[in-house]
């Protein structure tokens, strides 16, 4: 008489084909999705990789170290120098460089912490709608009623400017905007049967806010992310401009921008002097069209509609 009742491994075995196929579905879907995608889509894509190469690449691809110094300033263009030297003698295309990584990087840790904090306080507040929910609130309408530009200056000049102090003054005041988003969208989420159901049984409100509620409102805060990043890399950029961001020698655009401005003024003796201003200025309008293409696309996708034939 045989057993027909499977072993253990086979069970195991058969699982494990079945957790294969299906990643290799939602691998199929994802890349039938990426064929579908416009052609701004695929731009701003393209862009962005490139970008994020160039940022960890950087070290190798620029010609020269981040801070050299060179014997001639406002050098022109040549083989030695692609894109000529800054005001002080600095290579401008390694500026270039080191200037997506410093500057991205900052970007993504300070868009990263503003999502941690106001994402984690807005969903507390739409479970807990209590005094609690009430005092975040307040607080963040007092903090979103002063313009985050300003206020942000007003903070670094208080403070020693160094990149540990921007990443977390830009954080905060940028976490206001999250905080409001993720809220709105949780509230809907957080009256469903399923999670009423989940804190009667004795879940700990960690455990709602990561398995009923976060996975249901990702997609409006995945494109939120994409937006903030745009934002808080342009703030980044103004904050350097005006000298209160990333200070030197680490390489930012914003005060690339500030440093070789007054080349422009040459551009009608030297049109590659003037230009020189123009890069990093041009490195920085690229890479926030390129983010906007990508998030208006997964908007899209996200949302449910269709295009029309």
């Amino acid at each position: 008489m045989t057993d027909s009742t499977e072993s253990p491994d086979g069970y195991s075995a058969s699982a494990e084909v079945g957790a294969i196929r299906q990643r290799r579905s939602r691998a199929e879907r994802s890349w039938l999705a990426l064929k579908k995608a416009p052609l701004s889509a695929w731009f701003g894509m393209i862009v962005v990789a490139g970008y994020v190469f160039v940022a960890l690449f950087a070290p190798w691809l620029a010609p020269y170290g981040e801070a050299d110094i060179f014997i001639t300033p406002f050098a022109p263009w040549d083989e030695t120098h692609r894109f000529g030297t800054d005001q002080i003698g600095r290579d401008i295309l390694t500026r270039l460089i080191y200037g997506a990584r410093n500057t991205m990087g900052i970007a993504l840790v300070t868009t990263l912490l503003s999502f941690i904090i106001g994402g984690g306080l807005g969903l507390v507040a739409a479970i807990n709608r209590s005094w609690l929910d009430q005092f975040l609130s307040r607080a963040v309408d007092v903090l979103m009623a002063i313009p985050s530009l300003i206020f942000a200056l007003v903070l670094l000049s208080i403070f020693k400017p160094s990149v540990v102090s921007l990443i977390l003054i830009i954080a905060v005041l940028d976490s206001t905007r999250v905080f409001r988003l993720t809220r709105a969208v949780a509230i809907n989420v957080a009256v469903m049967d399923y999670v009423e159901v989940a804190r009667l049984r004795g879940e700990k409100l960690g455990w709602v806010m990561k398995n009923e509620i976060l996975p249901n409102i990702m997609p409006p805060l995945v494109a939120e992310f994409g937006l903030r990043f745009s934002f808080v890399f342009l703030t980044i950029a103004a904050l350097s401009f005006l000298g209160v961001g990333i200070q030197p020698p680490t390489a930012d655009w914003g005060s690339m921008v500030r440093d070789n401005a007054s080349l422009i003024q040459f551009a009608q003796y030297d049109l590659k002097a003037g230009i020189t201003p123009l890069l990093p200025a041009a490195a920085i309008g690229l890479l926030t069209v390129a983010v906007n293409f990508v998030v208006d696309w997964f908007l899209h996708k996200t949302s449910g509609l269709r295009d029309e034939q």
